[in-house]
């Protein structure tokens, strides 16, 4: 079959992606394993791209006929796939992302945009009757009682370009928040990738605060936030000159017409560092009639960046829900726990964002070379089942 299919896929990684070093040492903290790292590894990556995610799955893909297809060696269980993961390092999963996305830029895969943002969200996956985990968080009813327990995680993706790419993952802990988590992960992020490899930083109204301005600043970005209610003088104050102007530009972006206002002149709040605070509007409609307005606010002087880019850098937050969490939890299982062990679910929630990544990088770069159109995901999960289906494939190596 001349088509994708999962040994090729594993070509990709070892020889494009230059992967070879991190599936042979991902980090394995066995004392005496009998299975090598990189096929449990492997496993769960290959798994991924064909939306096979439970430990019990790939088992079953493991002890088929096809499993040579696959790429995997030998036979195994998921009781291997859970010891493993409770004891795989995940610094070396998050070097990995970080290696494979500064090699597609580098390789120009995200020369569509002239800027390259990093987004940060929150959000729950995992539901569960019982606490299992220091990852498990209450959630309680109106009346304060418990009725389950639930994981939460933040996540940083590369956005802006015409690729979103997961970048990382960091877990809410014990009293922990999204906040801080995510201050975590991006300043984890910053010192894997350098200084000089993003342009900014999107987020919604939680990082709209002088703490979060500073630090991003600290590292080198610019913050393009969403103005909200926790800031009330500079919403009144917003409101009250942008209310009464008329938009300072229209245009069409695509078949939506957007209005456009800036000024870079409000009053900072007291906290924050510096003489203004530049605030962007836009009122977008659609040809179905939708109306969405929203602010944001930046750091960013009018001299570098015009209305139109930060427009463009606040709707690619919307990126991290469409193409992270949307993709993540429809397509590659997120809300599913593979192993309720701590570890286990950190180590899976990184593989996720790391086989997302390759996907990505698979289909709509490296596959799309020549005049033919990029595959749709679902067309390629197609082809790479089917292949499995091959006379090769269906050849049990015994």
């Amino acid at each position: 079959m001349k088509g994708p299919t999962p040994r090729r896929l594993t070509r990709f990684v070892w020889r494009r992606l230059h992967l070879a070093a991190y599936l042979e040492r991902p980090g394995d903290g066995r004392p005496r394993p009998q299975i090598s790292a990189g096929q449990l590894l492997w496993a769960q990556l290959v798994g991924q791209a064909l939306r096979v995610w439970s430990f019990h799955a790939i088992e079953a893909l493991v002890r088929s006929a096809a499993r040579r297809a696959l790429g995997v060696g030998r036979r195994f269980g998921d009781d291997a796939l859970a010891y493993f993961t409770e004891r795989l390092d995940p610094a070396p999963t998050r070097q990995a992302l970080a290696q494979v996305v500064r090699r597609a830029t580098r390789n120009k895969a995200c020369d569509d945009s002239r800027f390259i943002g990093l987004a940060l969200d929150g959000t729950g996956a995992g539901r569960s009757e019982q606490a299992h985990c220091a990852l498990c968080h209450p959630i309680r009813n109106a009346t304060r009682a418990v009725i389950g327990y639930r994981h939460h995680l933040s996540l940083l993706s590369v956005v802006g370009t015409g690729l979103t790419l997961p970048r990382d993952v960091e877990p809410y802990g014990p009293g922990d928040s999204e906040y801080a988590a995510s201050q975590r992960v991006l300043q984890r992020a910053v010192g894997q990738l350098g200084r000089r490899f993003a342009d900014y930083v999107v987020g919604d109204g939680e990082y709209a605060t002088a703490p979060f301005l500073h630090a991003a600043g600290d590292l080198g970005l610019r913050i393009v936030a969403r103005l909200t209610g926790n800031l009330p003088t500079l919403v009144r104050a917003v409101q009250a000159r942008f209310g009464q102007m008329a938009p300072m530009m229209t245009l069409h972006v695509g078949q939506d017409r957007v209005e456009l206002w800036d000024a870079d002149d409000f009053d900072p709040w007291e906290t924050l560092r510096g003489p203004t605070v530049r605030v962007v509007r836009y009122r977008q409609h659609t040809p179905d009639g939708t109306v969405v307005e929203a602010d944001w606010l930046t750091e960013w002087p009018t001299r570098q960046v015009g209305a139109l880019s930060l427009y463009r850098m606040a709707k690619s937050r919307w990126e991290i829900e469409n193409q992270g969490f949307n993709d993540a939890k429809t397509r590659y299982g997120l809300e599913h726990i593979r192993h309720h062990h701590e570890n286990s679910v950190l180590v899976s929630w990184l593989l996720l964002a790391l086989a997302m990544t390759i996907e990505r990088l698979y289909r709509q770069r490296y596959l799309h070379r020549g005049t033919h159109p990029v595959y749709p995901p679902i067309a390629l999960v197609r082809l790479l089942w089917l292949s499995l289906g091959s006379p090769h494939a269906l050849r049990d190596p015994g």
